[in-house]
């Protein structure tokens, strides 16, 4: 684990590196430029600062954990008559631990989901610390059935087992509902609409009226969905194409086929649809 966070740090670490180098030998075209570069890596650098902490805190948290079932471990085989009071203490504390674990977690995912650092690696780190609490009710729950075998019953012990699955039950159903308003969110900032036709059929859908483009009511029916992310080539099928729409030049290309039929190429999707998600192209 200590591996996979350090792997995370050294990645972000150089990309902030790259973004300073990258721009050393380079005069800003003004002050205002080399500021904005500079709250850049700066907020990078806040977020990776604020998840790492979160990070260790849950590290820190698995390690107590591991402590307290040690002495569980030590004290069950043991002789003593307030041995049965230790176990309770050290159960006690391994379920406010887990507890605060699992809103460690909850919170960290929350961090990666507002950050502007995206990380697999991330994403695969907080998949298996939640996996080790996971494997940690499991052996509470094995804890349980070996006491009940000693005659050594621990109320503590029923209460947590109970109050964590009730935590992991309601958790899940948190971040599911969490994940699926994201991916819904997700989905419709990357999705755009293009419409390909003549000028009588571009006119005949009230898309192109009086040389004006998209003004009042047009049909929305004549256009075609996209996923900005995945769909970067349009076959316009015509050996002639105008794009009517606004898009910056430079962040597309028209080229021809083997048949000389136009097909549109986005080279930068994030410019090219920044003005609006609508594409209409006039062909012949």
């Amino acid at each position: 684990m200590k591996r996979i966070i350090t792997y995370v740090l050294g990645l972000v670490a150089l990309t902030i590196v790259s973004c300073t180098n990258g721009n050393s030998n380079q005069q800003p075209a003004d002050m205002s430029q080399y500021d904005s570069l500079q709250r850049v890596i700066a907020q990078k650098d806040y977020e990776l600062n604020e998840m790492m902490g979160t990070l260790n805190a849950i590290q820190e948290g698995l390690r107590e954990i591991n402590e307290a079932e040690n002495r569980v471990t030590i004290v069950k085989d043991g002789e003593g008559a307030n041995r049965v009071e230790q176990i309770r203490e050290n159960i006690k504390f391994i379920s406010e631990t887990m507890q605060r674990n699992r809103e460690l977690i909850n919170k960290l995912k929350q961090q990666q989901r507002e950050s502007s650092y995206k990380s697999e690696q991330l994403k695969k780190t907080i998949d298996n610390l939640i996996q080790q609490l996971d494997e940690k009710d499991q052996q509470l729950q094995n804890l349980r059935a070996e006491l009940d075998a000693k005659n050594i019953r621990i109320d503590e012990l029923d209460k947590t087992i109970n109050d964590l699955n009730a935590d992991v039950t309601e958790l899940k159903n948190d971040n599911e509902q969490k994940d699926t308003t994201i991916d819904k969110q997700d989905k419709q900032l990357n999705t755009a609409w293009y419409a390909c036709g003549t000028k009588s059929e571009l006119k005949d859908h009230r898309i192109l009226d009086g040389g004006k483009v998209l003004q009042g009511s047009f049909d929305k029916g004549y256009f075609t969905k996209i996923d900005i992310r995945l769909d970067k080539e349009i076959k316009l099928y015509s050996k002639s194409a105008k794009l009517l729409t606004t898009h910056p030049t430079g962040s597309y290309t028209l080229e021809q086929d083997a048949n000389k039929q136009y097909i549109l190429r986005i080279n930068d999707p994030e410019t090219f649809w920044a003005a609006s998600k609508y594409l209409v192209v006039q062909v012949k």
